[in-house]
């Protein structure tokens, strides 16, 4: 089974949040802490404040998806506006949660939520 990783990347402007996504498969051997950060463009030992965080994971077409927020984007021009106020989906069984599709901006909305409750 494959994985791969995604990294919510958020930043504001004009009072909104934005996000863009970036992903990648997780090498053999790879660590998803490590690759998350390098999709955000963060140094391992760079100075600044700045956040990774995992927030979700889900399986989709054969592989897993780990999740990651990461802040601030260091690349914020090709962001587009999030709404946190927006209805994410949901599975109408519990004991089957998986959905049969997510968008990345459920996914965005989902990893806000997510960092509000730390």
């Amino acid at each position: 089974m494959t994985a791969t990783v995604e990294t919510i990347l958020l930043s504001a402007a004009h009072g909104l949040l934005h996000f863009r996504v970036r992903r990648a498969q997780l090498p053999d051997g790879g660590h998803p802490d490590d690759l998350a950060r390098e999709l955000a463009g963060f140094a391992a030992d760079g100075d600044g404040a700045r956040l990774l965080h995992s927030t979700s994971w889900r399986f989709t077409d054969g592989a897993v998806v780990l999740t990651y927020a990461a802040l601030p984007d260091p690349e914020p021009f090709a962001a587009v506006p999030l709404d946190l106020w927006r209805p994410l989906p949901y599975a109408d069984d519990p004991l089957a949660p998986a959905l049969a599709r997510v968008d990345d901006v459920d996914v965005a909305a989902h990893a806000c939520r997510h960092l509000a409750y730390l």
